[in-house]
């Protein structure tokens, strides 16, 4: 099984909800399963896109309860952690598809590319490196141009 996380602010612009919603539709559509940290805005929008084409949505939440997730996930894990369950969603996916996003979705890019993990920005941060590192995140334009790099850095 393919664990994408899809992640961004829980406040997004329309065109980021519509963009988050295609991608997590994508995912599932090939099979894959979104992780998200299981809130409003952009992850709502992946987990009812990853819902509506039949895919799997583990929503891993920063509060003590699993019943303050969005409606559209499948499992709700509570951690109690509040944005320390960045590094949990980071360590649990094959790779990132990050959507727009504020500060909290910039840790889990990092905790992401800290940790080798293919990271694909769509209208997200760009970041250009002091030095040289071994993992970089990739730019995509599309929804789907995001999944397929993401697929495709996991099976490069």
């Amino acid at each position: 099984m393919i664990y994408l996380a899809v992640v961004g602010g829980s406040k997004c612009s329309a065109e980021e909800s519509r963009l988050a919603y295609e991608v997590g539709a994508v995912i599932a559509r090939k099979g894959g399963t979104v992780i998200c940290g299981g809130g409003l805005g952009v992850m709502e929008a992946a987990s009812r896109g990853a819902k509506e084409a039949g895919g799997m949505v583990f929503g891993i939440l920063p509060g003590d309860s699993p019943h303050e997730g969005n409606s559209h996930l499948t499992a709700a894990i509570a951690t109690g952690l509040g944005e320390a369950r960045n590094a949990i969603i980071a360590r649990t996916v094959d790779a990132v598809i990050a959507v727009g996003g504020e500060y909290g979705t910039l840790s889990e890019i990092a905790l992401a590319l800290k940790m080798n993990k293919p990271v694909i920005g769509l209208r997200s941060w760009q970041l250009t490196p002091p030095i040289p590192l071994k993992t970089l995140m990739l730019v995509a334009a599309t929804s789907a141009e995001a999944v397929d790099l993401a697929f495709s850095s996991i099976r490069g």
